[in-house]
Order: structure tokens, then C-alpha cells, then sequence
């Protein structure tokens, strides 16, 4: 195999959705910015985000009722401190994103505003039902243009160079760059004085997943290979309203459909979640999940059904004009019927640890979005506080790298080692274990749990990751294979987060322990210590 010389960059970004494109954007003055996407610019978290971003903008609303609506949803875990210096910088990031020129739909009063679940006020800025899709384009269209930067598309990250894995204990674990897969199947060397990973969510562990297929958690398994600890990660949110149609398994219907009128309602035409919950289709997302969970299992359904008629045809086809264009495609009409829809793996809450600023315990490396868990979610996310902890997160990032002064590269790195790789004889193996660990965390690990459940999920990702490992070391590295393997590890760590949490909180809901601890603590989990 080809090996490329070694390359040098100020800041190596690792994924291009908001939180990767805003701190290259911020950084590209400062010094050489690569970016990285493995696969194109637009394959992103963000650019599935529907909803909106969060954030006080105007004068009916308070940044004390955003923090008391997100504190309420993180049922009892979220870091006050945190959420409070997060949510505080909403209304600038919002003016920031205007002045960058991102079309936010408005009306005579300035910015239209909608209100989702667990929002006591309307203060959701959207452009239409493709909020994440402007922002990433808005973003992406500055970052193309700045001369600093260098973008690199279908490339994939491998693994982080640390110098504990080059055999240097000499001081504290530094990251020191990155080896990538180049489209051709060579693989690059990058060095690079600050490493920063916002690869988004690891939804792709799930058969259900709002998210897009490249969602499959290699920031947090490469963190935590290199020696990051990480938390909560049991905490993962389900959407309640993804269509249930065989051949478009991952479309969202935006939760802001439901709080602007539509309703959920069952095979008879029952409003059913007011059966589980005083505040029905208003109700956080977990509780809204477990509903219509829960419902179909009582009555053997394979879904529940969301109904938009009530919302009028100026509003669907005004404010959901492409969720309402696409289900046309697929044969459903928002305006005459009930559309099927089944709960999927959305967003995780829980990452890396890290500060709002996205440091790390690995010095020189730092995980900001969707990868990171500083604390602000707790144990269910607030709706549209995401790409608002994305973009606050790059900007806090940013500002606290540009305050140190670059640090020249002083240690040699080595290239890829692929001696001893034999080629492939067949690929059946990736497709199996990827399908195995999906179904098994979908069945045992979903939104409903028990200690049998996890026990056995646990027994047989001990296996598929064993396997993993062996055909790891021994073929040629591919997409696939690094996908699969980092899916592994998350799953892995997805249930022993789940075991050690030995209650029922936000979206972690156990049979054996239905009830809620007195005292909320974070799950933490620590390399060295497994």
C-alpha cells in the first residue's frame, strides 16, 4: 500500500456538521484548518435536523424558563452550571447565524418562533421543516471559501495517534493527529497540534434511527480507544414519530408538528398518549416514546399513527412543505389520512466527558456536538437544544484554542503499519455482525430495559466484538470495517452504562427498577478501569 507523506495542520476537525463547520470557520484565522467528512459535506447530523434551534428571542420569554424547561426534561441530571452558560448564549449564536445568513423564516415581528415538546415558551427559530439543512449550507458556503482551510471529503477516520500509543508515558497523553482512509484505499498520516472530533450521534446502533447512515459513533469509540472517559451514555432519545414504511425507514417527522396541533392516535383513532400522561402530544420526547412503545405492545401493533389533518393545509403546507412533499412521493397525504409512525434511536445524550468547551482528560484533543456529553442534557434532552449546544460548543472551543498559542509538533510520528494483511476472501462477515449488533441492541437495549435484557445483549457483543477484532487485525482496513467496529464499542458501552444504572431516570427505563434514586449521579465510565 501507498504511503503518503506526513501532512501538519494547526487544527484537525473531524466531521463537518454545525459544531464542525462553525469551529473551522472561527479557527481558519488562527492557522491551518483541515476538515474532514467521510463522505460528502452534506452527510451530517445536521442536515436531518428539522426542528429548529433553541434560544430567547423574545420578550415574553426569559433564559431562566429556557434553563427551567431544560433542568425539568433532564429529570434531576443536568450540570447547572452548564446549562445556564449554554443556554445564555442562544439569542447571540441565533443573531450570529442572521448576520452569517441563514434564512430563518420570520414575520412582521421579527423571527418566527415555534414551540416543541417541553418548551414553556415558543422560542424555536426554523427555516421551515429544514432548519439543520440551511445552517450546515450557510455554514459550509463560508468555510469553502476561506483560504486556511483545507476540506477533505470521503475520507475516514481510523483511529487517533496518541503518544501513549506510540510508546511515550512521559507526561500527560497527548493527541497528536489522526490516520485517515483515503478514497483510493491508501491511508494518510495527519499531524496535528489540536485534534478536534465532531463526528455526531452513533443512532446507526439502532435498526430504527432518525439518523443518516454515517452515524456510527466513531468519535466516541476513537476518544475512547485514545483514553477519554466517557458518560451517560445509556441515555438515548428516541423520536417518537419516524414514518414506519419499509423502504424509507429513517424520515423524521419533526416534533414540531406536534406542537403546533398534530395529534397521535391509535388504530381506532384514539388520542392515547393522554392515557400515559396529563400533557398528551406535549409531553417530553421519552414520555411520548414509551407511550406509543407501550401501546403497541399492548395491542400487537407494529405502529401508531400521527394525524396532521387538524393542523389545516395552510399550516402543513406552508410550514411543512418538504416533510409534506416527501410523503406524498411515498403514496401518504398529511392533508387526508393518518400517517404510520414507529419510535427511533434520534439522539444520544450522553458522549465523551468533557467541559462546554470540549476538553478532554487527553490533552490536545477536544469533542464538541453530539459526540460530547458536558452535562447540558442530562438524562433526556430538551427539543432543538442541539444545534444550539453544537454551535455554542464550537464557538466556547474555538475562543479557548485561538487564547493558546500553537504548539509546534515535536514528536515523530509514525505511518500505517499494514504489514501482515492478507486480502479479503469474502465480506459476509461485516454485513452480519453489523445487522447482529443492531437487532440485539434494538431488542434488548431500546426503550424499554431489563437486567435480562442487558445480560444478554452483553453476552453477545463480547462475541461479535472478538470477532471484530480478529478480522480487524488481519484484512484490509475499509469504511465498513472501522463503522462496524466503532459501532461495536458503542454498543458495548451503551450496555454497561445501562447496567450500572440501577434506576428508572429520563430515558433509561428498567423493569427491574422502575422508580426514580433519591440522589442523580452521572455514569461514568473510564478506559483504564475495564
Amino acid at each position: 500500500m501507498a504511503h503518503h507523506p506526513i501532512q501538519h495542520y494547526d487544527y484537525l476537525i473531524i466531521g463537518s456538521g454545525a459544531a464542525g463547520l462553525l469551529a473551522a470557520k472561527r479557527l481558519a484565522d488562527h492557522g491551518k484548518v483541515a476538515i474532514i467528512n467521510k463522505g460528502d459535506f452534506s452527510e451530517s447530523n445536521t442536515y436531518q435536523a428539522q426542528g429548529g434551534i433553541a434560544g430567547v428571542s423574545d420578550d415574553a420569554d426569559s433564559i431562566e424558563s429556557h434553563i427551567a424547561d431544560t433542568v425539568a426534561a433532564g429529570a434531576g441530571l443536568c450540570h447547572e452550571d452548564v446549562v445556564r452558560e449554554i443556554i445564555s448564549s442562544g439569542s447571540r449564536m441565533i443573531k450570529e447565524l442572521l448576520e452569517l445568513g441563514t434564512p430563518f423564516d420570520s414575520n412582521e415581528k421579527g423571527l418566527h418562533l415555534t414551540r416543541e415538546g417541553g418548551h414553556s415558551q415558543r422560542r424555536v427559530a426554523h427555516a421551515k421543516d429544514e432548519t439543520g439543512k440551511v445552517i450546515g449550507e450557510t455554514l459550509l458556503s463560508h468555510v469553502q471559501q476561506h483560504k486556511n482551510i483545507t476540506c477533505l471529503k470521503r475520507h475516514t477516520a481510523i483511529d487517533l495517534i496518541t503518544s501513549r500509543r506510540l510508546g511515550r508515558h512521559d507526561g500527560n497523553n497527548r493527541c497528536l493527529g489522526a490516520y485517515l482512509l483515503n478514497p483510493d484505499g491508501s491511508i494518510i498520516t495527519i499531524s496535528a497540534s489540536h485534534t478536534i472530533l465532531a463526528t455526531g450521534g452513533s443512532g446507526k446502533v439502532y435498526m430504527y434511527t432518525s439518523n443518516p447512515h454515517a452515524a456510527t459513533g466513531d468519535g466516541i469509540a476513537m476518544a475512547w480507544r485514545a483514553g477519554c472517559a466517557v458518560m451517560n451514555l445509556e441515555f438515548m432519545q428516541f423520536h417518537p414519530t419516524c414514518l414506519y414504511h419499509a423502504s424509507a425507514p429513517t424520515m423524521l417527522l419533526t416534533e414540531a408538528l406536534r406542537g403546533e396541533g398534530a395529534h397521535l392516535i391509535d388504530h381506532q383513532g384514539h388520542r392515547f398518549v393522554f392515557d400515559y400522561d396529563s400533557r398528551g402530544e406535549l409531553a417530553p420526547r421519552d414520555v411520548v416514546a414509551r407511550a406509543i412503545d407501550h401501546h403497541m405492545k399492548k395491542y400487537g401493533r407494529d405502529c401508531m399513527f400521527l394525524d396532521a389533518r387538524p393542523l389545516g393545509e395552510e399550516i402543513i403546507t406552508g410550514h411543512f412543505p418538504n416533510i409534506h412533499k416527501r410523503l406524498s412521493k411515498l403514496g401518504f397525504d398529511m392533508l387526508s389520512q393518518p400517517i404510520p409512525i414507529v419510535p427511533a434511536a434520534h439522539y444520544i445524550c450522553g458522549g465523551v466527558q468533557t467541559d462546554s468547551s470540549g476538553k478532554t482528560s487527553v490533552d490536545n484533543l477536544y469533542v464538541i456536538g453530539e459526540s460530547a456529553c458536558t452535562g447540558l442534557h442530562g438524562a433526556n434532552r430538551l427539543a432543538s437544544n442541539s444545534l444550539l449546544e453544537c454551535l455554542v460548543m464550537a464557538e466556547f472551543c474555538s475562543n479557548a484554542l485561538i487564547r493558546q498559542e500553537n504548539q509546534t509538533q515535536s514528536m515523530n510520528l509514525q505511518t500505517w503499519d499494514d504489514s501482515g494483511i492478507v486480502p479479503e476472501s469474502e465480506r459476509i462477515q461485516i454485513k452480519q455482525n453489523w445487522d447482529e449488533i443492531r437487532a440485539t441492541m434494538s431488542n434488548y437495549v431500546g426503550i424499554v430495559r431489563s437486567n435480562e435484557r442487558l445480560r444478554r445483549a452483553r453476552r453477545r457483543l463480547d462475541v461479535i466484538r472478538e470477532e471484530i477484532a480478529t478480522y480487524y487485525w488481519k484484512y484490509p482496513i475499509s469504511r465498513d470495517l472501522i463503522e462496524l467496529r466503532n459501532l461495536s464499542v458503542v454498543a458495548d458501552l451503551t450496555i454497561r452504562s445501562a447496567q450500572l444504572r440501577r434506576e428508572s431516570r429520563g430515558l433509561h427505563y428498567s423493569t427491574d427498577y422502575p422508580e426514580k434514586s433519591d440522589t442523580a449521579q452521572d455514569t461514568i465510565l473510564i478506559p483504564d478501569q475495564l
